[in-house]
């Protein structure tokens, strides 16, 4: 992969700065953060333009809370000023040079390239039965908390060859233990972190039919005893190369008798259903607030799966 130089001054730019708060305030204008910013808008991008161009600038003090669904986990939020700011002006910069670098086989956090876009990608593959009768499915061991920060570093240097650049991505890295969840680069970071793994996969494995979001992986082949080789395989890359471990709950198993659940859904060959847990929350929602908005969402995640007499009960028991 080319090695790509002199972003740092774009980065930091005084337009990108504005930019990078425009779309950083996106449906957040009433947050507290962003009103006290915007008292002082102009100053404020100004004194952070100085403090990147003059090396001033650290990562300021994250605040932690946990949610409890989908599970349990701890959430890091940094103030929108200057942080929030400055990983937007990043992104600005580094995201299509990014993007540039995954396989077509990942969808998390990738424009153009979300759930949507992977139910349509995995539907098609599930045509061809006879190459997809079995699954491998697997996810990686606490992904965020485990990923190195050293490999992570390095990983970036054979992309980015503009040490500025790579300073104020290794002071950003250094800020937390492992990636963040919350954080806005964090997803980036992930995504970048598993590349060179997705093309080991698809260009030294020759794997056909390989689907990633976020650290969750499935693939699928007609071979079983395959599946486990190269479940030992990627078990082996993601511990030697990235001091990865795969979770011990990964299974291969029948699709046309099981079913794959992945990213909500439970997808067989000819047909796509709603994961349980899914379609018991909604049933729960309605019984509390027909009217809610949250309603609306689950509908869309409805209609992209076979699910026209689920939905039609669960709205008569609303009512």
């Amino acid at each position: 992969m080319k090695r790509v130089g002199n972003l740092y001054e774009k980065t930091i730019s005084v337009e990108n700065l504005k930019l990078a708060d425009e779309k950083a305030q996106k449906r957040k204008s009433k947050q507290y953060g962003v009103r006290i910013h915007n008292k002082n808008k102009t100053h404020n991008i100004l004194k952070l333009h100085d403090l990147l161009k003059n090396k001033n600038y650290k990562t300021s003090k994250y605040s932690v809370f946990k949610i409890f669904e989908p599970k349990e986990r701890e959430i890091f939020r940094l103030p929108y000023y200057p942080d929030r700011i400055v990983h937007h002006a990043i992104m600005n910069v580094l995201e299509p040079i990014f993007v540039a670098t995954f396989t077509a086989d990942t969808y998390s956090c990738i424009k153009g390239r979300g759930i949507h876009a992977l139910l349509k990608k995995l539907k098609k593959t599930l045509k061809d039965k006879n190459g997809t009768i079995y699954c491998l499915k697997l996810d990686v061991k606490k992904f965020y908390p485990n990923i190195n920060h050293e490999i992570l570093k390095q990983l970036l240097r054979r992309k980015f060859k503009d040490n500025d650049l790579l300073q104020l991505l290794d002071e950003i890295i250094d800020s937390a233990v492992g990636l963040p969840i919350g954080n806005y680069l964090s997803q980036y970071f992930a995504n970048f972190y598993l590349s060179y793994f997705d093309h080991w996969i698809k260009e030294n494995k020759k794997v056909k039919y390989y689907f990633r979001y976020a650290d969750d992986m499935i693939v699928f082949n007609d071979d079983k005893q395959y599946l486990h080789k190269i479940l030992f395989e990627i078990k082996s890359y993601l511990q030697n190369n990235l001091k990865l471990e795969v979770k011990q709950n990964y299974q291969v198993f029948p699709v046309a008798s099981r079913g794959v659940d992945f990213v909500g859904y439970v997808f067989f060959h000819d047909h796509i259903l709603i994961r349980k847990q899914i379609k018991k929350n909604f049933a729960r929602k309605i019984k509390t607030n027909l009217n809610s908005k949250s309603i609306a969402s689950y509908l869309g995640w409805l209609k992209h799966c076979d699910a026209n007499h689920l939905t039609k009960k669960l709205l008569t028991s609303g009512k």
